[in-house]
Order: C-alpha cells, then sequence, then structure tokens
C-alpha cells in the first residue's frame, strides 16, 4: 500500500503506525493546497481541514495546527501565550522545519519534534483530514489522535 506513496508520505505513514494512528493516506488525483481544495475533494466541510501552518516564534519554529475555517491571529496567539511576536516562516524555513514544502505539511513525519499548537475548534469535528507530507496526500483522524500524535497544546488560535 505504502509503495505508492513518496518518501515524504511514506514518513508520515510510518509515524502514524508508529502512534498507534490507524487512517490511511489517501492520495488525491490534484493537488489539494489548501483548506478550500482539501475541502472539496474530500467532501468534507473546510472547518475539518487541520491545516499545518508553520510561524517562527522567539527563534524557532512553531507548527499550528488550525481548522481551515480560520486564520490564525498571531498577535492574540503570542499574547495568550505570553510569547515573542509569531511571524509566518519562509517556504525555506517551513522545509528546514518540516521537510515538506508547504501545502503539503503533514503534523508528523519532521526530523525532529516541533513545539505544535492545536486548534481547540477542530475537536468540534468527528473526523478530521490533514496533510500527508505532499500537496496531494491526507489522511483523517480524530481530535484527540491529532493531540496525542502531535504532543501539541490545545489552545484558541483566532
Amino acid at each position: 500500500m505504502t509503495e505508492n506513496l513518496s518518501a515524504r508520505s511514506r514518513l508520515v505513514h510510518d509515524a502514524l503506525r508508529a502512534a498507534g494512528i490507524p487512517g490511511e493516506i489517501v492520495v488525491l488525483p490534484d493537488a489539494a493546497s489548501t483548506a478550500a481544495l482539501a475541502a472539496a475533494a474530500l467532501g468534507v466541510e473546510v472547518g475539518a481541514i487541520a491545516n499545518s501552518l508553520v510561524f517562527r516564534c522567539d527563534g524557532a519554529p512553531l507548527l499550528v495546527m488550525t481548522s481551515g475555517a480560520h486564520r490564525v491571529d498571531t498577535a492574540a496567539l503570542a499574547a495568550r501565550l505570553g510569547r515573542g511576536r509569531i511571524s509566518r516562516a519562509t517556504p525555506d524555513q517551513v522545509r528546514e522545519a518540516t521537510g515538506q514544502a508547504i501545502g503539503g505539511v503533514a503534523p508528523t513525519g519532521h526530523p525532529a519534534p516541533l513545539e505544535t499548537l492545536v486548534d481547540e475548534d477542530l475537536a468540534g469535528y468527528p473526523q478530521i483530514w490533514a496533510a500527508g507530507g505532499t500537496p496531494h496526500t491526507v489522511f483523517p483522524m480524530t481530535f484527540d489522535e491529532l493531540v496525542r500524535l502531535t504532543g501539541g497544546r490545545v489552545v484558541s488560535v483566532v
């Protein structure tokens, strides 16, 4: 089954299995590099898409898993966390931190663990979908599985 996956998606698959998460990676015919595209391809609400957004905060990468229905309010989030400025990572910084390209960043399968925040609103969906390491791959999981997989802190991101 994994023989049809890219090397990046195989890393994600292996991390899912190591965490005991059964969701299978789905290869989409067209790139789904935005929450709206992924939702349309899967026939789900855009809010059920768990966007993996990489930011920089206090000199380090910060992964924010947010509902596709939201835009992260970086100023409010920084204040809520008692941290310095949070800014979007550049494409090179995203690839360095995750090993993956923007539009396909998974919540796992990175070269090293990342500090992760998980949008509390994702808990409102019985099943959520996240990128599987490329813009053409996604996989399903529950909110609790996402939190366990990432070791993320559940917060409001808006």
